[in-house]
């Protein structure tokens, strides 16, 4: 799992050689840092990756370097909005509470 503020910190102190593009699974990127760092472009670029990393909304670095975390927080979201549903259906008595327990069981 990948962590936005240790990203900036790797961009701010190491981004002139392009350790914050391996961090995020960019090897491309870093590698193409590395071969250009003597000219101190990518630590100028890398000051930009600073500031965006540090601005970015936590969601959005999550759906672009973390893109598992977002589907499981979305699945425990459906699991809660079925719950919630199974749970109104038992009251009303469409279902039964063993169909309700059984239901949970699938779910969880």
């Amino acid at each position: 799992m990948k962590n936005k503020t240790t990203a900036a910190i790797l961009a701010f102190f190491l981004g002139g050689i392009g350790v914050h593009r391996f961090y995020l699974g960019q090897s491309g990127l870093g590698i193409l840092y590395l071969i250009f760092c003597w000219t101190f472009i990518p630590a100028i670029i890398a000051l930009v990756d600073f500031i965006i990393l540090l601005t970015m909304d936590e969601d959005k670095f999550n759906a672009k370097y973390n893109p598992g975390k977002i589907l499981h927080q979305a699945k425990n979201v459906n699991t809660a909005e079925e719950l919630g549903r199974l749970h109104v259906l038992m009251e009303k008595g469409v279902i039964t509470m063993e169909e309700f327990q059984k239901s949970k069981a699938k779910l969880l």
